[in-house]
């Protein structure tokens, strides 16, 4: 076994402010179990090996056991360990019974652990070990999972959870967590550290993230024969949105080659910054990231790099991919927490997976910095689920036990939901194939998103999309937010000037006043919405009972405009 023979200061020397302090919140009360929580991309690997150097040189502990989400990601923290003179076996196996002495520790999948929790017991009650818990949420995602953990490590001298996201979508109980009641009779997790996106913008310790959201046509024939049409980005039924959304991530449309095409060229506009800069397609299968792949070399004339679940290699081309000047990576959507790699900068959320938990996870993968001034774009449908965890990227969230459940929603004791995000996906689901075939899809730009406030609209080659697409690559936070008002500032006063050579009366035609009324009662929805918390979708129907009329997509100038008198007088506490 070796460690690294330095100082406690020496240790502290090299840590970000909210590290030291994680820290020294740890050694102040010297507990048995501490959750500490951080944003994705903060460093919560740095301040979990700190402390583990500290614990051993005090003699503390003697062993470490990691435990991690993915196979990959037992390699990262090795490697991690390595450089704070920690030798971890990222290999290690549960049929092989005890550690190489020369090791320290060794890295394990929570998957490997529930198979086998009685051999992980017997090696933590054999030495003082300390357990680092890697996204410590992912213990609950079934009941036998938490179980497992907890039968393996409650011998433990010394537990250390991790997690950016410490919230769940089900009631699962995360194993070594407290929960405390509040007010409401609700239990929720009580972490011992807390550093959320904001502090670490204020920071400068992650990037400022631009939603870059693209609406459309959307139309498919069914397997009965009936065509069927929904336009992205409308209030629509559940089954209607399921399909349109499909629509757009087929690869035979046209809706993710121009997002792609949009999304290649923000990419060469940061490269011009930051010229390793790097992107990254989410997809939801493999037949899909192999096809994204074709797009994007059609596109760029290069090659991707394509990471499967099932490739033995991934984990050596996602490490490969890091240290290069490649331009894009395309991934299944499981990846998402085994991809560390910090020169991804531009994203194109390509997966019909919508959970909390996964969107936050997804978006993490850009949001870690290297030096000021840097800006990730993330690229998506414009879908009120994405677009309203998008607009609340600085929210913080709980994990909440004895919640209430929404109308609709079942209660899911084994975790299903989230294993669904995180499971292999080598083809489509049986039964989750597109129930039709894509005849249209179209894209058009619809808005950007920053800082929970929404910017622009137009069409596809639009001067509003070209303007967000240009934007430099390296701003401040708060150079951001000022150009994105001036932006939109310039687009309203353009708006109120008379056409050049314009229609007889002054008015523009009856196609772009539409277009220009809509944008604007999407713009008071969103306000609405961030004001008073109700799902878009909810807000646009209270308004069709309250004004009548067909969807927005059908309604006329006038219809249109009575929502937005409407919306308006809402706002000032009229009826």
């Amino acid at each position: 076994m070796t460690v690294l023979q330095t100082s406690t200061g020496e240790r502290l020397a090299g840590l970000r402010q909210w590290q030291r302090e994680a820290f020294e919140e740890y050694f102040r009360r010297d507990p048995r179990d501490f959750l500490a929580v951080a944003t994705p991309g903060a460093g919560k690997t740095t301040f979990a090996l700190t402390l583990a150097s500290e614990l051993l040189a005090r003699h503390a502990v003697r062993s470490i056991t990691i435990v991690c989400p993915t196979e990959h990601l037992k390699k990262q923290w090795a490697e991690a360990a390595a450089r704070f003179g920690i030798a971890i076996d990222p290999d290690f196996k549960n049929g092989q019974g005890a550690l190489g002495r020369r090791y320290t520790g060794a890295a394990v999948t929570y998957a490997q652990v529930a198979a086998h929790p009685m051999l992980h017991r017997n090696r933590t009650e054999a030495r003082r070990t300390l357990v680092i818990f890697d996204e410590v949420h992912h213990a609950g995602d079934a009941l036998s999972w938490g179980e497992a953990v907890r039968e393996a490590f409650d011998p433990a001298a010394r537990r250390l959870a991790l997690t950016g996201t410490p919230f769940r979508s089900d009631v699962n109980p995360i194993p070594f967590v407290d929960y405390v009641q509040d007010a409401e009779g609700v239990r929720r997790c009580s972490w011992d550290y807390n550093y959320g996106y904001a502090p670490a913008l204020g920071d400068g310790v992650v990037r400022p993230v631009l939603f870059m959201a693209y609406s459309g046509e959307m139309r498919w024939r069914t397997k009965a024969g009936d065509e069927l049409a929904a336009r992205l980005g409308e209030p629509l039924t559940q089954d209607a949105l399921a399909q349109a959304w499909k629509a757009a991530l087929d690869p035979k449309g046209d809706w993710i080659k121009k997002v792609l095409t949009a999304a290649d060229r923000r990419l060469t506009e940061v490269r011009n910054a930051t010229p390793d800069a790097g992107g990254l397609v989410i997809a939801t299968d493999h037949e899909a990231a192999r096809a994204y792949a074709r797009i994007l070399r059609k596109i760029t004339g290069q090659g991707a790099t394509v990471v499967l679940s099932d490739d033995p290699t991934a984990s050596k081309k996602i490490s490969r991919f890091a240290e290069s000047e490649e331009r894009w990576m395309v991934a299944v959507r499981m990846v998402s927490e085994g991809v560390d790699v910090p020169r991804l900068m531009v994203g194109v959320y390509a997966t019909s997976t919508s959970t909390a938990l996964f969107f936050a996870q997804a978006v993490g993968r850009f949001v870690r910095s290297r030096r000021r001034g840097e800006v990730a774009s993330v690229f998506l449908p414009s879908v009120p689920t994405l677009l309203e965890l998008a607009g609340e990227m600085e929210r913080e969230r709980d994990h909440a036990l004895d919640r209430p459940l929404k109308e609709g929603e079942e209660f899911d004791p084994e975790g299903r939901e989230l294993d669904e995000a995180r499971k292999k996906r080598d083809t489509p689901d049986a039964g989750e194939e597109l129930p039709f075939e894509t005849m249209e899809a179209s894209a058009e730009f619809d808005r950007v998103l920053y800082d929970g406030s929404e910017f622009g609209g137009g069409t596809p080659d639009s001067p509003e999309e070209e303007d967000f697409l240009g934007l430099p690559g390296l701003l401040e936070p708060e150079q951001v937010a000022q150009l994105l008002r001036k932006r939109k500032a310039d687009q309203r006063s353009g708006e109120r000037k008379p056409p050049a050579g314009g229609e007889p009366d002054g008015g523009p035609p009856e196609h772009e006043r539409v277009a220009a009324l809509r944008k604007e009662l999407q713009g008071l929805v969103g306000a609405w919405h961030h004001r008073t918390g109700r799902p878009h979708g909810m807000i646009h129907n209270e308004l069709r009972r309250a004004c009548g009329g067909p969807p927005i997509a059908q309604a006329s100038p006038d219809q249109i405009t009575e929502r937005i008198a409407k919306i308006r007088a809402w706002a000032t506490g009229g009826s």
